[in-house]
């Protein structure tokens, strides 16, 4: 109760999301040289983003004046003859965060229940959490998804399954056969949200297939994002697909102008930059290569990463926290996820060649000093 406010209970439970920490922040709190501070924390990309992009936004700012097209019609166009799918079929979002959300709002209630993973994205136990819903976490098989468990744990609450492939932050990744027989045991009353931020990072062999799957399984929607592989993260733009009647009532919920013009028109452009993300790729697989090989030249032990970040091991929290601060202090930020229930483990992005060089070097240093 707050000045006879009454609040619910589940609002109060609700630990609020932590991102990475931002450069200027980092920057003014230690007195640091902001220009050579690297940003290792958010699963960004670090050559920025595309140039076709980026024209297409300057041209569109004449228009900023203008409400965005609320539809986002040639977006949904774009995504649609890209990726063969209806235009019925979609869904944008401000971010896919924003997708995650309306999922919960659409088909959640109060004393339903929504079925997630240890260490998956923070963002599921929150959005499930702000309807009143309850979160039933499934623990993890070697930093895994448990797709048995989550079978084991459907019961005639459960309403929702959340499923990161790649997930965050561990960079597990659930195999497409495996993936499809989990979908044909699943009820059809219950939706699977398949949550593919990192799919752009991924081989040929290993790219989802889902997208053609919402044909056969209607309680499937795949959440898409223009944060990662596509460079878009400032401008907020994401997208989700499943069968038209789904994405009919998700669109009753969502707020009219939720993705910004400039944002729509970047995604457009985006979409048609093939050499971008066939670049971004390659510099995430030559990084990928760069840190894992810095790891085991430190000997530290790691888990396998299919995204664009990976996820390293400490003694216990306390030292994890020790080597967080100290690559803070000479400006290497990455990210700390006790909060995923990893607290001996750190997350750090893959970087451009020299950021990753940086990075390794500055974590020579503190073991070097950690075992005098």
């Amino acid at each position: 109760m707050i000045n006879n406010i009454s609040v619910p209970k589940y609002i109060h439970e609700i630990e609020p999301y932590q991102g990475g920490r931002p450069i200027k922040e980092v920057a003014r709190e230690l007195n640091l040289d902001e220009s050579k501070i690297i940003k290792l924390a958010s699963n960004e990309n670090p050559i920025g983003i595309s140039p076709l992009a980026k024209e297409a936004v300057l041209n569109a700012m004449d228009d900023a004046e203008r409400y965005p097209d609320g539809n986002g019609f040639y977006l949904k166009q774009k995504i649609a003859s890209t990726f063969k799918l209806d235009e019925r079929q979609i869904i944008l979002g401000n971010g896919s965060n924003d997708i995650l959300e309306l999922v919960t709002r659409t088909f959640l209630t109060s004393g339903d229940e929504a079925i997630y993973s240890e260490h998956a994205f923070a963002v599921y136990p929150l959005v499930v959490k702000a309807v009143g819903a309850n979160g039933i976490e499934v623990q993890a098989k070697n930093y895994a998804h448990d797709l048995e468990g989550f079978l084991k744990n459907i019961n005639a609450k459960t309403k929702i399954i959340f499923i990161a492939n790649p997930n965050n932050p561990t960079g597990t990744l659930i195999k497409k056969s495996k993936l499809r027989e989990f979908l044909s045991l699943v009820p059809k009353n219950v939706i699977v949200i398949l949550d593919e931020a990192y799919d752009e990072y991924l081989s040929d062999n290993d790219k989802s297939e889902a997208f053609s799957w919402s044909k056969e399984f209607h309680n499937l929607i795949i959440s898409r994002s223009f944060s990662k592989a596509y460079g878009l993260a400032g401008l907020r733009v994401g997208y989700g697909v499943g069968h038209s009647s789904i994405i009919e009532l998700m669109n009753r919920i969502r707020q009219p102008f939720n993705v910004n013009h400039l944002a729509q028109i970047a995604a457009i452009a985006s979409l048609d930059d093939h050499e971008f993300i066939k670049l971004s790729q390659k510099i995430n697989n030559e990084g990928m290569t760069q840190i894992i090989n810095g790891f085991k030249e430190l000997g530290f032990n790691y888990i396998e990463s299919y995204g664009n970040f990976i996820s390293f091991k400490l003694k216990d929290e306390s030292v994890a926290m020790m080597y967080y601060h100290e690559l803070l202090k000479n400006g290497v930020i990455v990210r700390p996820i006790a909060n995923y229930k990893l607290p001996h483990f750190l997350r750090v992005s893959i970087g451009l060649e020299n950021e990753n060089k940086i990075f390794l070097e500055t974590l020579r240093k503190i073991s070097e000093i950690e075992t005098v």
